[in-house]
């Protein structure tokens, strides 16, 4: 026994050498590992990708400060996108020409679903989109994998709580777009198992603030409740030009809208919208996860605000990291290895369960309410 164990230390060293010197070149850019994150950093839909940046930013950058992760440090790169499908498309195939280490936090729908055969032909880890379609969990792919909830799920707890308010006739504002489309199905789904359906749908094209005919359409129903798949700047503004035309119903969002972001638009207007989260809520130290969160936005200084789409960077970051640090390897398949491991684990009040057959990490869905004074409470 006593002589085994120093030729297995030895097999193993040489095993680890081995590895080293197969690993490719994105592990081994001057000690760093390089992310690649399209989204939105302009238009109407910027603060989407803004804030997720921001959000994962402040972990990265604690992360790196405290040596980094296994000798490597982190480092985002981002390309705007506009929430434009064919300029994700095109940064993406970028980011994979440039032999990035791995894709992380795109936002949204239509963006996402334009990436992903590229995404799967490259056989690169695709992490932590800000998205809650199907269509991008359904067939499952070994690349791809979600923090957050599905729309689904988002959808079936908004019907749920509408109908046992009594509140059963139901419209749904949505983008024209796979987003859209996504959030619809949620809905109808939810809808049907009651023997219900929408009463009422208007749709708005995406990057566009054009809802007059939604409006028109929606109201006409005269719906007890909206509910809206959309950005914040056409949600916004269908909730301002309905209420102009004498819709007094309520109002209720997926969490991709940007909560935060829809309550500074909406200002005053704000008041009694509702919106499902999938994060925890960002603005008190109830839990240890948003401790340090919270923390860390007061650490960035005076311009760094807390909100649900930075909360949702943020938990991204610390589940990705967890995931490299469980690695055998910095390697991409080390690192899908590392996050599959990560079997019921608890981010300071946030569970996150991986496998090997199962890429969504968390189911979790709660409701909040907007404030006319742009605040956001449970």
């Amino acid at each position: 026994m006593s002589c085994n164990v120093p030729r297995r230390a030895a097999l193993q060293r040489l095993a680890a050498l081995g590895a080293a010197a197969s690993l490719p070149s994105f592990a081994q850019r001057d000690g760093r590992l390089i992310l690649g994150q399209s989204a939105a950093f302009s238009g109407p839909a910027a603060q989407l990708g803004l804030q997720m940046n921001r959000g994962a930013r402040l972990c990265f950058d604690q992360v790196n400060a405290s040596g980094g992760v296994n000798g490597a440090t982190i480092e985002l790169r981002t390309l705007d996108d506009g929430y434009d499908p064919a300029r994700c498309k095109a940064n993406t195939d970028k980011f994979i020409n440039d032999n990035v280490f791995a894709l992380f936090g795109y936002v949204g729908t239509p963006t996402a679903l334009a990436a992903l055969p590229l995404i799967n032909d490259a056989r690169i880890p695709f992490f932590g989109p800000f998205t809650g379609a199907m269509g991008l969990r359904e067939p499952f792919s070994r690349n791809v994998f979600h923090l957050r909830a599905s729309y689904d799920d988002e959808t079936g707890l908004i019907v749920k709580q509408l109908t046992a308010l009594g509140l059963n006739k139901i419209a749904v504002f949505r983008q024209n777009d796979s987003y859209g489309q996504a959030g619809l199905d949620g809905v109808t789904k939810a809808l049907k198992a009651q023997r219900l359906e929408p009463v009422a749908i208007g749709t708005v094209e995406r990057n566009s603030t054009d809802v007059a005919a939604a409006v028109k359409t929606i109201v006409a129903a005269r719906p007890d409740a909206v509910v809206q798949i959309s950005a914040y700047k056409s949600c916004a503004a269908f909730i301002r030009e309905a209420r102009k035309a004498g819709y007094g119903g309520t109002f209720f969002n997926v969490s991709f809208v940007g909560t935060q972001a829809l309550a500074d638009e909406l200002g005053r207007e704000a008041r009694g919208v509702l919106v499902s989260q999938v994060m925890p809520y960002p603005y008190t130290q109830s839990m240890q996860i948003t401790r340090e969160y919270l923390d860390a936005v007061k650490a960035a200084g005076a311009d760094a605000k807390p909100n649900y789409s930075s909360m949702e960077g943020y938990l991204a970051a610390k589940v990705f990291v967890e995931g490299l640090r469980r690695s055998r390897s910095l390697s991409r398949d080390g690192l899908i290895g590392g996050l599959e491991s990560m079997s019921n684990v608890n981010f300071g009040g946030f569970a996150v369960n991986f496998s090997r057959t199962n890429h969504v990490a968390s189911r979790f869905v709660e409701v909040s309410m907007l404030t006319e004074d742009g605040g956001v409470r449970r």
